[in-house]
């Protein structure tokens, strides 16, 4: 890159970092009190901790067109996935000692992925965290030579992939054939609908993100670790 262009980028982006801090600091004052609204119909929200009330309720609208985006982008990859091995043995990883690493923290991750989906009810936590935690997993699988039993169909992962946009448009639509508004969920209902519906994001988040990473160009011709031992010796 040349020095004006180097000179160019930096000035935009220092322009950029102002204004933004510009729009920060001259930020009007809230009008409402939105930590006391949510703390008032929280009750109804199927979650007690307000960031999952948040996400799951009252902007629930913003979280479902977030997951459409993640799924958007594993269709994108797939699209443009090009012709080239598949397998973590391109990567160099494979070997007996990341094997035996991985059966020891597996046990451990799939905890507490378990554990902070169930926690998102009451404290941080939730579908999108527990599914980085399991997509970490299904990474140190691949990456250790190892597959998931029962996911070597394509149509099973692609059914896994959109389950999580498929129920959450489901619990959308339900409540206004109902004659109610769009995710609307009756009270009694309200927690129900929101585990399901937390489980089937927890699933299609971990297998879009494992899929990205997947499904990803790799970054060098060979293997990360070259293997020496079949070069010969005293040579150039």
């Amino acid at each position: 890159m040349s020095r004006l262009r180097l000179a160019a980028a930096a000035t935009a982006a220092l322009g950029f970092a102002l204004a933004l801090a510009l729009a920060v600091i001259e930020r009007p004052a809230a009008v409402l009190n939105l930590p006391a609204l949510v703390e008032a119909e929280i009750a109804g929200a199927g979650a007690l901790h307000p960031i999952t009330a948040v996400l799951l309720d009252f902007r629930s609208f913003d979280t479902l067109l977030e997951v459409g985006v993640l799924l958007l982008a594993v269709i994108v990859a797939y699209a443009l996935r090009e012709a080239q091995p598949d397998g973590p043995d391109r990567m160099g990883l494979d070997t007996p000692l990341l094997r035996a690493v991985i059966s020891l923290l597996l046990p451990l991750m799939l905890l507490v992925g378990a554990y902070v989906l169930w926690a998102g009810a009451t404290r941080p936590g939730g579908a999108f965290q527990a599914g980085a935690i399991l997509a970490a997993s299904g990474l140190a699988l691949r990456l250790a030579g190892l597959r998931v039993g029962g996911l070597d169909r394509a149509w099973r992962v692609h059914a896994l992939l959109a389950l999580g946009l498929a129920v959450f448009v489901a619990a959308a639509v339900l409540p206004a054939l109902a004659g109610h508004a769009m995710l609307d969920h009756p009270a009694t209902l309200a927690k129900t609908i929101v585990i399901v519906v937390e489980i089937a994001l927890t699933v299609s988040i971990a297998l879009g993100l494992l899929a990205l990473f997947r499904l990803a160009p790799p970054q060098v011709d060979g293997p990360v670790f070259e293997d020496r031992r079949s070069k010969p010796r005293g040579g150039a």
